[in-house]
């Protein structure tokens, strides 16, 4: 008995093919799911900026004017102000996890409600944070 090799042609085009990236039109509760990963690694870059200012402060005065230079800066600024958000759309979406985890809210109106709601409310509270910080 011969076996043939069994490749990628092996159904020679018989196969339905998935949509295209182009074609897709993603949806809030993927778009959210694929945030909320982004949002979580973002934070932990965060966090060596932030232990890196720390550090600077506690060694050398000169060493926490370059740190303190950096992250007062409008990039410094921006990459602050966007993970603030980030840990905001993380907490309320992690809310979000804890409510599913108690079997509440699963169904598709109330999954995408609440995905808008945490997306909402990530961004008030980063508003908020910015405004009282001033």
């Amino acid at each position: 008995m011969v076996v043939e090799n069994q490749g990628a042609d092996a159904n020679q085009g018989n196969r339905p093919l998935s949509p295209h990236l182009q074609i897709y039109r993603p949806q809030i509760t993927s778009v959210l799911s694929i945030l909320n990963r982004i949002t979580g690694i973002a934070m932990a870059l965060a966090m060596v900026l932030i232990t890196w200012w720390f550090l600077a402060a506690a060694t050398h005065q000169g060493y926490f004017d370059v740190a303190d230079g950096f992250l007062t800066s409008w990039f410094g600024m921006l990459i602050l102000v966007g993970s603030l958000w980030a840990f905001w759309f993380h907490f309320f979406n992690g809310l979000r996890h804890l409510r599913w985890d108690a079997v509440k809210g699963m169904g598709m109106k109330a999954v995408r409600r609440s995905g808008w709601i945490a997306l909402v409310l990530s961004v008030v509270a980063t508003v908020l944070c910015v405004i009282w910080a001033m």
